[in-house]
């Protein structure tokens, strides 16, 4: 497994990584617009740049919290 850098800013293998999906569902989830991306200029192809914050608020984001489950203490005869 390899280091990320220090650095906010993210290639799509690294943001993947991150988040610990395959590169294509991440590609997937910015079409989307489920996750913030930043394309680059000046090239034939689109290269997406991802910053740690954004998502890491697409991960928070997508997180339900759950109510705290109902305890029966006693059963009621009907």
């Amino acid at each position: 497994m390899t280091t990320l850098p220090q650095s906010d800013w993210l290639t799509a293998v690294e943001a993947a990584e991150y988040l610990k999906v395959k590169k294509r569902s991440l590609l997937l989830w910015v079409r989307e617009g489920k996750i913030k991306a930043y394309a680059l200029s000046g090239t034939k192809r689109r290269v997406w740049r991802f910053r740690r914050e954004d998502l890491d608020s697409a991960l928070f984001a997508s997180v339900i919290p759950s109510a705290s489950p109902a305890v029966l203490t006693e059963r009621k005869a009907v």
